[in-house]
């Protein structure tokens, strides 16, 4: 039994004993550099790509099998300008051998130095990555497909354990044939750190685009035992350009039943300009305050799946002013889109480019060019929106209007978007309106609702205009309709009605008193006053309707302490024209609205015609003879000598009206 047990025991030993000189001793006397050219000939079969091991093949087996190979080439296919597709400098690995009989992988070494890829395009859009992969001979007979072996959706292996891991010096190189482009991603370093499924991956990656860096560090994990069915936490911090910082911290679900996310994302406060400018890039357009866009802050979280994305306690810093926000987004062949921001405040006047000036000699006289054929809008992607968005301001500034407790709703469903409510506050007064835009047929069709209460016009058209054309409370009830996206189609279905109203107030610019009372003082034909003409009334009340773009005022009227100015007519937006009588009526008293000017003559009623861009303004001479002479004049003889011709009294008012127009432009 004990010589047994020597004899078992001695054979044993001596197994292991050849085994260790075996590993020890073969890869000393096998010369393993005759496999190369075998080795070359399996990767190009393999890949369809030649493929050169320029340096030595160096093995090991125990206790680690491993293998440092050096200067490898993998090719390029004919046709390419660049020889190789990739090239390494050197590579290493090593595993341990012992452990693989458990399923258990360690390896000790992964190394790559140097690698170097070359992604080229060809004149003719050809990419040097495509059919990669393909072999270079092909099979004469197909062969029979095989069943897939059952799985059951564990890895082949139990656990794994690398020591250094680790991507150096590497470039990755960008060729355009075609557009003569070349762009570079090099210093490419990534290093990993305790990789097993137990523990948190260091990861370190670093590299310069174009001269550009990025940097991403942190860690991911653990994966668990079986990695992709569970939750992975992260949490990463990149910088690009030595500016922007950001973030990044949760866990993603790689679950192939259902993948999902929960991520909160922070960009420190950084300057878009600085970063643009590290781009070597402008702004794609220059504001009008060139200090803004200097201090951008961003944080939110990300939570959902591949189908739905929920955002959530989300807060933007944009120079001085502050929003949060939220969103969801769904059902992305739609969307379904939610959203909700709230901002404090801003002055858009300062982000906005400065208004155009026109330079002098720039407009050449003649016609104007014609006007670009416009293109067929696709409103399919409105059809298909679903959206509920809403939006909050405590105090907006646009165009030098300024306004508060902005409030507004936009929803979109079944191509039918509407905007309710609109609130808004201005210059002591304030606005609400409704809308729709329906795009359920061929044509859009829009229509609005507007309601207006004590706005102060005066300083609203000074804030917007720079001019002094009116003042006094505004009210209105507007409402408008038509069909078409074009401004021809607009104007030839333009419907509604409305009324605007002007209380206590002042038409600056015009003295219509004396307009109407004398033709030969009217219209600024007479002696200039030093101070600035104006018309005070307690009310001026503009009702309208609007049929096929056809605009018609029968009742609109100016009740003024010394006048009554009814007016009457139409203008037609289509074929823009005008046709209206503007009929003053004196009254007696002339006190109040701060007009004490004593005044006689001879009211002028006017009728204005012609087209926008070209208006005639004429005197109705046959009312004026109808009108009863004053004191100054005993009998008509005397009145018909002191009214002027048809002809000539048209041709003052004409002057009349274009030195009017011009003094009041430059209000």
């Amino acid at each position: 039994m004990n010589k047994t047990v020597k004899w078992i025991l001695f054979v044993a030993g001596s197994l292991v004993a050849l085994i260790v000189i075996a590993v020890i001793v073969l890869p000393m006397v096998i010369d393993v550099e005759k496999y190369k050219p075998q080795i070359e000939q399996q990767v190009t079969k393999a890949t369809g790509r030649s493929f050169k091991l320029g340096g030595d093949l160096k093995p090991s087996i125990f206790p680690w099998v491993g293998v440092r190979l050096s200067d490898l080439h993998l090719g390029n296919p004919s046709g390419f300008k660049e020889k190789d597709f990739l090239s390494v400098a050197s590579f290493e690995v090593r595993v341990k051998l012992l452990p693989l009989l458990s399923r258990n992988v360690e390896v000790k070494r992964f190394v790559m130095n140097k690698p170097v890829i070359v992604l080229e395009k060809r004149k003719d859009g050809k990419g040097s990555w495509e059919d990669l992969g393909q072999p270079s001979e092909k099979p004469a007979v197909p062969a029979k497909e095989k069943p897939a072996p059952s799985s059951t959706g564990e890895l082949p292996i139990k656990g794994l354990l690398i020591g250094e891991f680790a991507i150096t010096d590497g470039l990755i190189v960008w060729l355009d044939q075609a557009a003569g482009v070349r762009k570079e991603v090099k210093d490419i370093d990534l290093v990993l750190t305790d990789v097993s499924f137990d523990k948190a991956i260091g990861v370190a990656f670093s590299a310069s685009a174009d001269q550009k860096p990025l940097k991403l560090y942190g860690t991911i994990g653990p994966v668990g035992a079986q990695p992709g069915k569970n939750p992975v936490p992260m949490e990463l911090a990149i910088n690009l350009l030595n500016e922007l910082d950001v973030k990044l911290s949760g866990r993603i679900d790689p679950s192939p039943a259902v993948p999902t996310f929960d991520v909160a994302v922070n960009v420190a406060e950084f300057s878009p300009r600085k970063v643009m400018g590290q781009l070597g890039e402008t702004l794609p357009f220059e504001p009008a305050d060139a200090k803004v866009l200097n201090a951008v802050a961003l944080s939110l979280k990300l939570k959902g799946t591949p189908q739905n994305i929920v955002v959530s306690d989300g807060k933007l810093k944009l120079d001085d002013s502050q929003a949060t926000f939220s969103a969801q987004v769904g059902e992305f062949d739609k969307p379904n889109l939610k959203a909700d921001l709230n901002l404090d405040g801003i002055d858009l006047d300062r982000y906005l480019p400065p208004p155009a000036t026109e330079k002098a000699g720039a407009a050449s006289p003649g016609k104007p060019p014609a006007a670009p054929t416009a293109k067929k809008t696709d409103y399919a992607p409105l059809r298909r929106l679903v959206m509920d968005a809403r939006f909050k301001a405590g105090e907006l500034k646009v165009k030098k209007a300024r306004m508060q407790n902005l409030e507004v709703r936009v929803s979109a469903r079944n191509g039918i978007v509407r905007l309710d409510p609109l609130k808004i506050d201005l210059y002591q007064g304030s606005l609400a309106g409704t809308g729709t835009l329906s795009v359920q047929k061929e044509k859009p069709e829009t229509a609005m609702e507007l309601a207006i209460k004590g706005i102060q016009a005066g300083p609203l058209i000074r804030d917007v205009m720079a001019k002094e054309l009116i003042e006094g409370a505004m009210a209105a009830d507007i409402g408008l309709n038509f069909s078409g996206d074009t401004p021809d189609g607009i104007r030839q279905t333009l419907g509604g009605k409305g009324d605007l109203r002007f209380t206590d107030g002042a038409i600056v610019g015009i003295d219509l008193a004396s307009m109407v009372r004398n033709v030969n003082t009217a219209f600024g034909l007479g002696q200039q006053p030093s101070e600035k003409p104006r018309t005070d009334f307690a009310e001026l009340q503009l009702p309208y309707t609007i049929t096929s773009g056809l605009v018609k005022t029968d009742g609109s009227r100016l009740v003024s302490p010394l006048l009554r100015v009814l007016a009457a007519g139409k203008a037609d937006l289509v074929k823009e024209t005008l046709d209206f009588r503007v009929e003053p009526k004196f009254v007696a008293t002339i006190q109040g609205q701060g007009d004490t000017t004593q005044r006689k003559g001879i009211l002028v009623p006017v009728m204005v015609s012609g087209s926008f861009g070209s208006p005639t303004f004429t005197p109705d001479l046959n009312a004026i003879l109808e009108q009863r002479l004053d004191q100054s004049l005993p009998d008509k003889e005397a009145l018909k000598k002191m009214v002027p011709s048809k002809e000539a009294a048209g041709k003052m008012v004409q002057e009349g009206v274009k030195g009017l127009l011009k003094g009041l432009g430059n209000q």
